[in-house]
């Protein structure tokens, strides 16, 4: 049974635990509210940018056509993984990772945006082709390399289909992976969910309206789809951020609130202990006194 040495031991270090996660909630908390802030800030424009394709496709419908829009019969296909860099954050990545297990291996190369996703593939011994990585504020040109790599493999024939398997961010509490069909572009789909999650891969319909292009309905799309290719996977990494760090935020604060319940419980463990030994020395002491009396 251990002695009020080694409990006081034990507070110690149960508290520097303590202080360490409320470092880190601080920290997270922090970056948390600037994360979703940027992806609910993104969210406006990459639905109104849906929509308007969404319109121009179903007016050309007819005779338009893109190597970023074609089906093919191949059956070679690309996983894009988007995890974090670093871990306590809960269980984000594990869910995550337990989702991909879900994707067939077979004809499936792999991309890992994220250390996490890195040493799940190499781990698991997957092929992997590229690994990216972003930082904490996810910047446009990141999510563009990323974007512009995934079109030169799909336009070379290396890959027939393209996936993106992120965790997205519904709120501070709630976050969950999602997959999103990336290329070949076959119908609009909304890139986020609204602040709820309900309108996640919800399809864009057309207008029916009618358009003039200029110069030409060929040049003005063939330049559109490559942006909107960036920006969606620009908005799948703000959306990886923003769960990350409120996924780690309330990870870190769990962990406080269990350090300072653990403290409360030894704390008392330690008093009965002291108790129980300061009177057994008054009950010797008391035996002495009247033994020698």
């Amino acid at each position: 049974m251990p002695g009020t040495r080694d409990i006081r031991r034990r507070i110690r270090a149960v508290k520097n635990t303590a202080q360490i996660t409320k470092a880190m909630q601080m920290v997270a908390s922090a970056k948390m509210r600037k994360a979703q802030l940027a992806a609910l800030a993104g969210r406006p424009y990459a639905q109104t940018m849906n929509r308007m394709l969404a319109e121009l496709l179903a007016a050309r419908s007819t005779d338009f056509t893109h190597p970023l829009m074609e089906r093919r019969n191949g059956g070679r296909r690309c996983l894009v993984i988007v995890s974090t860099d670093k871990g306590l954050c809960g269980p984000l990545n594990t869910t995550l990772f337990r989702e991909a297990l879900k994707y067939g291996r077979e004809n499936t190369v792999f991309i890992a945006a994220g250390r996490k996703a890195a040493q799940f593939i190499s781990r698991m011994r997957l092929p992997l082709v590229a690994e990216f990585t972003y930082k904490d504020s996810p910047q446009f040109e990141e999510a563009r390399a990323i974007s512009r790599f995934l079109q030169d493999q799909f336009l070379a024939g290396e890959v027939d289909q393209v996936d993106v398997l992120f965790t997205n961010f519904i709120s501070t509490l709630a976050q969950r992976p999602e997959w999103l069909a990336f290329l070949p572009i076959a119908e609009l789909r909304s890139v986020s969910a609204e602040h709820e999650g309900e309108a996640m891969g919800e399809e864009l319909r057309a207008s029916g309206g009618e358009f003039l292009f200029e110069p030409s309905a060929e040049q003005v799309l063939g330049a559109l789809l490559p942006h909107y290719l960036n920006f969606r996977m620009y908005q799948v990494l703000l959306e990886s951020k923003a769960s990350e760090h409120s996924a780690r935020m309330v990870a870190m604060k769990n962990a406080t609130d269990n350090a300072n319940q653990l403290i409360k419980d030894l704390t008392l463990e330690y008093n009965k202990m002291r108790q129980a030994s300061i009177t057994k020395e008054l009950l010797e002491i008391a035996t002495a006194q009247m033994a020698l009396g």
